[in-house]
């Protein structure tokens, strides 16, 4: 038998240097839509991560000869902007140490708060080790480049042993998702809480055809119909409200992905007599909706809620998915039925003082998070046993 050729490490500055079918076929067909070759090139060739807002490719590409192995989009950062595991903290600390937190490696899809694979591997090889052979080459080059670590962003837990062999310390963070029980309808949704909280949400439920707003999604070929600067415009129209709020993304963004990207898109939209009042662009699976980017160009009561929680719910139930992730943060989720689930980052600093200090940090916050999870899922309002 012979011996398997040895593999080369290449690191790309873009996406496009890997054509899109090679790529995609180290994509599981039950994988993310986010770590598909066209929704990452859509993100550079729409200047939305690019080099002049702090996201410089550096994709991580194993080869054994001339096939590709095993791949993970990377980028080098020059801030920690649209990564949603937030290490501000630490940069401070490191800062006022003397010592230089930035650039620094980060392994994950840009602006996007999804857990998924973050090493894609082709059918036939031994995924642990190339895992480890991807994440032992990320160092190197961290090291070799004088980066200050690598940071691997929403990965998988079955992922999170091979990244502890490694040297990884892990960190724990929260989101609040929908999860199929099986649920035949809506109703048997609702059956699940206690009588007033459940209450509360048909009452919330009602809002929009007592305002006279008619939501609903359109998808597929029906997309063909929606304007992508108006996608844009209610985008920035919550990024604006918040002092915080940054506009990671580009209009041509939006018009590459509704061209190019139409089959994972899904766009749920709020009418009042026939005018657009407000909307969220979705990104589904085979199996799971991602709620993504909201916007409304008029305020009314509870319209949040049914356009980005409660119709997708629906819509879920009548599609037989299995989850439902509406996005980061946002603990009125909680109240509303979605439930806490753990996601994860791994972390490795290159300075040993700093590497220390920043376990010593995260001991603390697992604990916490840990602690946290019973009182999260008791606020609910599912029934007991429910």
């Amino acid at each position: 038998m012979s011996t398997p050729l040895p593999t080369t490490l290449r690191i790309l500055p873009s996406i496009t240097e890997v054509p899109r079918a090679t790529w995609d076929a180290l994509v599981d067909e039950a994988g993310l839509p986010f770590l598909e070759w066209t929704f990452l090139a859509c993100l550079e060739e729409s200047g939305s991560a690019v080099p002049e807002r702090g996201w410089h490719p550096r994709h991580l590409t194993l080869w054994r000869g001339s096939r590709l192995v095993a791949a993970a989009p990377a980028y080098l950062k020059d801030d920690s902007n649209g990564e949603f595991v937030f290490d501000g903290p630490w940069a401070t600390a490191a800062e006022r140490s003397g010592l230089r937190y930035f650039p620094k490696l980060v392994i994950t899809v840009p602006f996007t708060p999804v857990a998924g694979r973050r090493v894609l591997v082709a059918p036939g090889e031994d995924r642990r080790a190339r895992e480890a052979e991807l994440y032992a080459a990320a160092q190197e080059y961290a090291r070799a480049e004088r980066l200050s670590g690598v940071h691997v962003l929403f990965p998988t837990e079955d992922e999170l042993p091979v990244l502890e062999a490694q040297g990884f310390a892990l960190r724990l963070g929260v989101q609040y998702q929908w999860r199929n029980e099986g649920y035949r309808t809506l109703d048997d949704f609702l059956d699940r809480f206690h009588s007033k909280r459940r209450t509360q949400l048909r009452r919330e439920l009602r809002a929009p055809a007592e305002q006279g707003i008619e939501v609903r999604t359109l998808a597929g070929d029906a997309l063909a119909d929606v304007d992508a600067e108006t996608v844009y415009r209610l985008y920035v129209s919550t990024v604006d409200k918040y002092p915080w709020g940054m506009r990671f993304l580009t209009p041509d963004f939006f018009a590459r992905m509704l061209a190019c990207f139409r089959h994972r898109c899904e766009w749920v939209e709020a009418r009042r007599e026939g005018r657009l009042v407000a909307g969220a662009f979705n990104l589904a699976g085979p199996n799971v909706l991602y709620g993504r980017y909201w916007g409304c160009f008029e305020e009314h009561p509870f319209l949040h809620f049914n356009v980005c929680l409660y119709h997708p719910v629906e819509q879920g139930i009548a599609r037989g998915l299995s989850r439902f992730e509406p996005g980061h943060g946002g603990e009125h989720k909680l109240t509303r039925g979605f439930e806490p689930h753990l996601t994860y980052s791994a972390h490795l600093l290159l300075h040993p003082g700093l590497d220390r200090a920043v376990r010593g940090f995260l001991a603390h916050e697992r604990a916490a998070v840990e602690g946290g999870l019973p009182q999260w899922r008791a606020e609910t309002g599912f029934k007991e046993g429910a």
